[in-house]
């Protein structure tokens, strides 16, 4: 087992990229003194922000909140390098990132380095400026302690990344109950290529960025009639902290209230039996929406001229129910990468020749493309 694991085993993590803000839009620095607090308090060490939080006030706040408050072997730190911040250029203003990140957060070091959201479209540029490389010489410096990545993209990827790097100490990943079997996503299968290939992870959007703390009606009703009171996002955040091979579950809390909430839910892990037919349940009700009635055969794929996904782009709109425009258009560029689009559709009609459900995929493909393709 790795020793990183000795380094948080409070598991939940302050993500500080969902701070309270103040009227004027600058984030209320005393309230996250308090949440700072409490988390220490109550056995928190691991703190997560980014050079891109708000445009540099997340790694400030840190500061103000905790690196001045408290001695550096109180908490542990973590934040990222992003090739596509308004600041990079170049290689050189790039790789700045890190030298602004220490000067802002005054940390001394970072215990967490990450190169920050790699996916498809951004991955060469992190080679091509010779970040990997940039980080490890970095360690060996001092400054940074372990470092890593955080992922949005397919497991094909991420395996390949990780064979090519096997040094990479630690990935963060998108997981929580609703995207567990999500091809969006791809919760599982990220996590268990992790677990293949050794590497401790890190748990992004347990609560998928609020919407599990505030579900639709049907999940809702669910927790309900449980009858404990517990908030709906303690059960998204527990789900997540009780799987194995889990360095940190980072929750972006915005007030004291949701901290409370959170120390008070990380102290009932791992789930019981009951609880995780509670989230199955929850879990077929984000499902059940079969505006699109597909059941995932296939049939229709396999002699598709365009290799367009169809079962996976179906399901990108079925479950775009209570969810913000930009995951469900991530969830498509996911699902698309490297195959067809709903758009590229040349309207051969093999598909629909195919379909036990007897789908009208060419229409529905279209509504698809008007939906998804902005």
């Amino acid at each position: 087992m790795s020793d990183l694991f000795k380094l948080n085993p409070f598991r939940l993590g302050f993500g500080l990229m969902r701070l309270p803000k103040l009227a004027d839009g600058s984030i209320d620095v005393p309230q996250v003194c308090v949440m700072a607090d409490k988390f220490i308090a109550a056995g928190g060490t691991y703190f997560d922000t980014a050079y891109v939080y708000d445009g540099g006030q997340s790694e400030a706040a840190f500061k103000a909140a905790v690196a001045d408050r408290f001695p550096r072997d109180a908490y542990t730190l973590a934040t990222k390098l992003n090739v596509n911040a308004a600041v990079v250029k170049d290689e050189a203003s790039a790789k700045g990132q890190l030298f602004t990140s220490l000067e802002r957060t005054g940390a001394g070091y970072f215990d967490f380095y990450l190169l920050h959201a790699l996916q498809r479209s951004n991955v060469e540029k992190y080679e091509a400026y010779g970040l990997w490389d940039f980080v490890r010489e970095q360690k060996e410096k001092g400054l940074i302690r372990h470092w890593g990545f955080s992922f949005h993209a397919d497991p094909a990827l991420l395996d390949d990344l990780l064979t090519k790097h096997p040094d990479v100490e630690f990935v963060q990943l998108q997981i929580n109950y609703a995207d567990w079997e999500n091809p969006g996503v791809a919760s599982r299968r990220n996590w268990e290529i992790c677990k293949a290939h050794g590497k401790p992870v890190v748990i992004m959007e347990p609560v998928k960025g609020g919407i599990l703390a505030d579900p639709i009606p049907e999940v809702k009703a669910i927790y309900d009639r449980e009858g404990s009171g517990r908030s709906y996002a303690s059960w998204a955040l527990r789900y997540a902290a009780s799987l194995d091979n889990i360095l940190a579950v980072l929750s972006g809390m915005s007030n004291v209230s949701q901290m409370e909430d959170n120390l008070e839910s990380i102290k009932d892990i791992p789930l019981k039996e009951k609880d995780y037919e509670l989230i199955r349940l929850a879990q077929e009700a984000i499902n059940a929406d079969k505006s699109i009635a597909c059941t995932a055969c296939h049939y229709c794929t396999e002699g598709c001229p365009m290799g367009i996904p169809i079962p996976e782009i179906f399901n990108v709109v079925n479950r775009r129910k209570g969810s913000p425009e930009f995951r469900t258009l991530r969830e498509y560029s996911i699902v698309t990468q490297d195959k067809g689009k709903a758009g590229d559709c040349v309207a051969c009609g093999q598909c629909e020749g195919q379909c036990p459900q007897h789908l009208p995929i060419i229409d529905l493909l279209q509504k698809c493309r008007q939906e998804l393709e902005k």
